[in-house]
């Protein structure tokens, strides 16, 4: 079987928008796989496609990259899969203790470190992104002061937060969803990986495909001593209501997938669920928001926002 790739050089910006953007090429069937990765001249976007891509996707493609002077180059692969190809350049990524890896670069992880294998294919998230491993670095140095025994990942892609979390609270009971059926099955296929059982026991972790927060056993197992949230600006307003709902009293919000320019925005949001903003990278192209709620948290609240963000999918909007 022959598929094809296209390439276009880009901006670190640009690479970055494209990475984190839900949906940055819709409408087409079968949908094509987009990767932004680092390169020896810069950065650039990649688009892998089981047909050769027509003129309406090059078009879209390079919409991405207007700072791009030349057109997408395309080439065939022969006899390869192409979404571990996407991968093929994917380095090892130290973030504290953590060592995350593919399968084609392991690397070699320090004594003491843990290891993480994610494949992420379809699914965001390999810890090279720095909203990714921002997130888990904040996640870290809490976990010196106080373990969660309930944790909620909201947006989790490939599922690294949530293994991550495991290991930084080997008991805690942890529930993870995604919007996207297909990253959810990413993500199971790299819990196997990493040996993270599944079901509802301490250090179990449960995958569900749900937006937001709007599913019975999400909002049934809450509140939570821990949440995240790592996807984009317009989302995380959308789902404050909800999310801040699920908060217990006393517990942390890590919220990332924001741009410097939307801290104000989205902060905002959370301070009116009773969050109070109490660490922030401030220096960061892709800051950290970590909150501490300081009123209840309410079932019943989350479920009523969760119903109302859902009805007009307001959660899918983004102005980044």
């Amino acid at each position: 079987m022959t598929s094809f790739v296209a390439t276009l050089p880009c901006t670190r910006a640009e690479a970055d928008c494209a990475a984190l953007a839900e949906d940055p090429l819709p409408g087409f069937d079968p949908q094509p796989t987009l990767v932004a990765a680092e390169t020896t001249d810069g950065w650039a976007l990649y688009l892998y496609s089981e047909d050769c891509p027509p003129a309406e996707l090059l078009a879209a493609f390079h919409a991405l990259a207007p700072s791009s002077g030349s057109v997408p180059r395309i080439a065939p692969i022969d006899d390869e899969d192409w979404v571990t190809l996407s991968q093929s350049g994917l380095e090892p990524v130290d973030i504290g203790r953590f060592h995350i890896h593919t399968a084609d670069h392991p690397g070699g992880h320090r004594p003491g470190q843990w290891p993480v294998r994610i494949d992420a294919g379809l699914a965001f998230g390999t810890g090279q992104h720095a909203t990714t491993a921002g997130c888990i670095a904040a996640a870290a140095r809490l976990a010196k002061r106080r373990k969660a025994r309930t944790i909620l990942d909201v947006g989790t892609g490939s599922g690294l937060l949530a293994f991550a979390a495991r290991r930084l609270h080997p008991r805690a009971q942890i529930t993870a969803a995604d919007v996207d059926a297909v990253a959810t099955r990413v993500a199971r296929a790299n819990a196997r990986l990493n040996h993270a059982p599944a079901g509802r026991r301490p250090g179990a972790v449960t995958l569900l495909a749900a937006p937001g927060v709007e599913h019975a056993l999400i909002t049934g197992r809450a509140p939570y001593d821990l949440v995240f949230a790592n996807i984009l600006a317009g989302p995380l307003v959308a789902l404050a209501p909800s999310v801040s709902a699920v908060v217990k009293q006393g517990g942390t919000l890590i919220l990332a997938g924001l741009l410097q320019s939307q801290v104000a925005r989205v902060s905002a949001a959370y301070r009116a669920g009773g969050l109070v903003l109490v660490e922030r990278s401030r220096h960061a192209e892709w800051p950290v928001l970590v909150f501490r709620k300081t009123v209840p948290a309410s079932r019943r609240a989350a479920f009523r926002a969760a119903r109302r963000e859902t009805a007009g999918r307001r959660w899918k909007a983004d102005s980044i």
